[in-house]
């Protein structure tokens, strides 16, 4: 599946404002925008080169494109500025915010996103590169961003507004299985404690692997404290939405996840499952037309391995 915004804007479509600014914060005119895929945001996602040679990146948006999306790219913004050196981030280099557009400007990378269907090699450099940025970011660095089970409190109630308000379609097993779907759920936001920085949008097109396999995570607006396996644990639902890999082995094999309570695990992915299925039957967002299919897929992806882990 392609995770890619459909209507995205581009460097040149930003007022002169916002580019006299982050020229600034560069310190050189830009010459050369290369708009990046990926992702569904609507804003700008621009990879820029100036005048004599420095490189950047340059995400920008405002209310126009998408509401809440200049919300989370203060609050990105706020994120990025604490986070140290060590952690496989890119360094944010400024931010502009005049009140309508926000533009931040990070550090280069020279990277792609790992393949998908996901390949071995690279699962395995970004299953390592996970283990040791919750490591590093443990105790999280960054005071401001709520706990995870704050955050994702709402989303992880889909499965009673499913059961207040059925959709016309809705697959079967889930159907049957609403009572057991909606208690997994509860019981998996509740273990969501701990005091690890989180990323909690982990998946192929946040992150990029540079021609040493290096590993660096992008897009931090969701930054939240929570257990230091959560970020693997939902890694693992963008391996299985690709298919190729047994997630279920791999949640057993891999250190960060192998102790961790089986029915909390289940939670977890229960709770994401109703997320994605209340969310996909909602009109799109404005500016992010294709996000309702891609949560449908997810939802897809879940509910299948929950019929195995809640037999």
């Amino acid at each position: 599946m392609t995770q890619q915004t459909t209507n995205r804007i581009g460097w040149t479509d930003l007022p002169e404002r916002v580019r006299t600014s982050v020229q600034e914060i560069i310190g050189d005119r830009v010459v050369e925008a290369v708009s990046q895929p990926g992702g569904y945001s609507p804003g700008t996602a621009d990879r820029v080169r100036t005048a004599t040679g420095r490189r950047a990146f340059v995400k920008a948006i405002s209310p126009a494109q998408n509401p809440d999306s200049p919300r989370m790219h203060r609050a990105e913004a706020r994120t990025a500025a604490a986070l140290p050196a060590s952690a496989p981030t890119p360094r944010l280099l400024g931010c502009h915010d005049d009140g309508e557009w926000v533009a931040l400007v990070f550090s280069d990378v020279d990277g792609r996103h790992p393949a998908t269907p996901w390949r071995a090699d690279e699962l395995t450099r970004v299953l390592k590169a996970l283990e040791v940025m919750a490591a590093v970011l443990t105790p999280s660095p960054v005071t401001h961003v709520p706990t995870a089970a704050d955050l994702l409190a709402e989303d992880f109630a889909g499965w009673h507004r499913i059961a207040a308000d059925p959709p016309a379609v809705l697959d079967p097993w889930a159907w049957e299985h609403l009572d057991q779907l909606r208690a997994a759920a509860d019981h998996g936001i509740a273990a969501l404690t701990g005091d690890t920085l989180c990323h909690v949008d982990v998946r192929a097109d946040n992150l990029l692997l540079d021609a040493t396999g290096t590993v660096t995570v992008v897009d931090w607006p969701w930054a939240c404290r929570g257990p230091a396996w959560l970020d693997t644990a939902l890694l693992l639902v963008n391996v299985r939405l690709h298919g190729g890999h047994d997630t279920e082995s791999l949640l057993r094999r891999l250190p960060i996840t192998a102790e961790v309570d089986p029915m909390t695990l289940t939670g977890v992915y229960a709770g994401l499952a109703g997320f994605f299925a209340d969310g996909a039957r909602r009109p799109p967002p404005q500016g992010i037309p294709t996000v309702r299919a891609f949560q449908q897929a997810q939802a897809d992806a879940l509910l299948p391995w929950l019929a195995t882990r809640l037999r």
